[in-house]
């Protein structure tokens, strides 16, 4: 199976850019009810993932600034902690399940690292759930 049969495509996807501001991806993640969104280069390459924790760690380190000043603080002023893993279009499903077991969503990239979009963890369980769910039908009609 196609690993873009899971895909959320970047239209689809909240994600902030490494010329936003502190601000912006806060009221972004906010918005959406996201506890981490990918992090995207100007020209649309996968960087890396900004978390709630990254945000709330900067913003004690600068002594929890009001929300005008977070629209000086860049994203890229926020040390990340972890970065989701991303795929190539092109990954099989082995590499995308050993991925997405370990992250909510796995970021998918073309062969530039160009953001095309996510697979979440959810989007897979509930296919495999489904698969599973036929084959047990298919066994109980069988007998």
């Amino acid at each position: 199976m196609n690993i873009l049969f899971f895909l959320t495509p970047k239209s689809e996807v909240a994600y902030v850019r490494e010329d936003d501001t502190l601000r912006q991806a806060l009221e972004k993640m906010e918005h959406h009810g996201y506890a981490a969104v990918p992090l995207l280069s100007v020209d649309g390459r996968y960087i890396g993932t900004l978390t709630d924790g990254d945000m709330l760690w900067g913003l004690r380190r600068r002594g929890f600034p009001d929300m005008r000043e977070m629209e000086e603080i860049s994203v890229m002023g926020i040390p990340r902690h972890y970065d989701n893993k991303p795929v190539y279009a092109n990954e099989n499903m082995e590499g995308l399940l050993e991925k997405v077991t370990g992250q909510n969503f796995v970021p998918v990239v073309d062969d530039d690292k160009v953001f095309i979009g996510i697979v979440t963890r959810r989007d897979v369980i509930q296919y495999l759930a489904r698969q599973r769910k036929e084959e047990t039908m298919r066994k109980a009609v069988a007998h």
